[in-house]
């Protein structure tokens, strides 16, 4: 099956493409890159069976594609096939590349994605963020991003395209950062800031983990619930294989969901949230412990050998997890939630505590709650990735500015 299309953004290349004769060129151009991608390598005779055109349409639209750069020809198909072997087709492993960036409350990290999937390129940079203002931040961000285009050019790519993921609540003009508390952030239009040399798109940090979820997770439904945290809590909903964002695009802030209304004040200005509970600094303040450079690494550390006061403070934000969840779960119906971000690390200790609570206070059946593979790396794939995609839901456009 062709795997499904980027959802469009306001300046992305996956929007909607016009009903006419080019536009359907360019359609067809898309579905073979992504029964390619998806399925290949595949000869052109693989490909028309699975998106329904002639073989000749098929060869027509695979020439031009190999001609921009976007597929390369492998060779005879394997042996002990019937008939003439036909010429395995792939997606190309030079040409165009997805570049993600993330910028965290103490870290800077991009890479660099082909069109394979396969990470070319990677620079990070250790160090708090939380408070410092936006310009010195993004000239970090900047360098980074600066170096590894350069590492992948060395390897014979080309940046599509920046997607950056920032933990706040990022404007549908996918630009701007409207708020991010654990920055210390409010309206900063990123887009001015960083290098205009190739199109950018801004999103928060869960729903690129939630893409990267759904594109890269193995057997992940079409209708989840991804939750990720850091210092704060994030959530991505995925319907139908696209990102609920809400009318102002700021869905998914689970992290600021009253678990508690008389508790502790938060950063957004309320009380008793959930990342006053089951947030990184929160969970060691809990236990006792001073925040350190790796702060997932301490606690499970701990947790694995026994603390007590770690392992208590890990079951209290399993519950205060699971009421949030349970919120969540009653109004969205998901078939799933997936556990990713600094919650991955620290699962075997969240979650008895957590699927305690859902099972408690769901009114449905229990929705099974899983661990994502990825981790703290899902955001930071996700925003290459949706460059990826991009280039495969229009070829033509990406093709034409190489």
């Amino acid at each position: 099956m062709t795997a499904p299309p980027h959802e469009a953004r306001p300046n992305g290349p996956g929007r909607a493409l016009p009903d006419t004769q080019q536009g359907m060129r360019r359609r067809n151009l898309a579905r073979v890159m992504h029964a390619v991608s998806a399925e290949g390598p595949l000869s052109r005779a693989g490909v028309a069976s699975r998106i329904g055109l002639t073989r000749a349409a098929v060869s027509t639209l695979v020439d031009e594609l190999i001609r921009t750069g976007l597929l390369e020809e492998l060779g005879p198909e394997r042996p002990g096939r019937v008939g003439r072997p036909g010429s395995a087709l792939a997606v190309s492993g030079h040409g165009p590349a997805g570049i993600g960036a993330e910028v965290g409350v103490d870290h800077l990290a991009v890479c660099a994605v082909d069109l394979r999937g396969d990470v070319r390129a990677r620079a990070e940079r250790h160090g708090a963020n939380r408070g410092r203002p936006p310009g010195p931040v993004v000239e970090e961000l900047t360098g980074l991003v600066r170096r590894v285009v350069a590492d992948a050019e060395r390897e014979g790519l080309w940046p599509a395209g920046l997607a950056v993921a920032v933990p706040g609540l990022v404007a549908r003009d996918a630009r701007t950062v409207v708020r991010a508390p654990n920055l210390d952030w409010q309206d900063v239009d990123l887009g001015a800031l960083l290098p205009d040399e190739f199109p950018l798109t801004v999103d928060n940090e869960a729903n690129f983990g939630g893409l990267a979820e759904l594109w890269l997770g193995a057997d992940t439904p079409g209708n989840f619930l991804h939750v990720s945290a850091e210092i704060g809590i994030g959530a991505a909903l995925v319907v139908e294989g696209s990102l609920l964002r809400g009318t102002r695009g700021f869905a998914g802030e689970l992290g600021h969901v009253p678990v508690h209304p008389d508790g502790p004040e938060c950063g957004c200005g309320g009380r008793g949230c959930l990342e006053q509970y089951a947030g990184e600094e929160a969970v060691l303040r809990s236990a006792g412990l001073e925040p350190g450079e790796d702060r997932v690494g301490l606690l499970a550390g701990r947790a694995a050998d026994g603390d007590p006061e770690v392992r208590r403070a890990l079951r209290e934000a399993g519950t205060a997890l699971g009421i949030a969840l349970t919120g969540a779960l009653n109004l969205l119906d998901p078939q799933a939630v997936v556990l990713g971000g600094a919650l991955a690390g620290l699962a075997p200790w969240l979650l008895p505590a957590l699927e305690a609570e859902l099972s408690r206070r769901t009114a449905g059946p229990a929705c099974p709650v899983s661990v994502s593979r990825l981790g703290p790396e899902g955001p930071l794939l996700g925003a290459a990735h949706s460059v990826v995609r991009s280039v495969l839901d229009d070829p033509a456009t990406v093709a034409a500015r190489a």
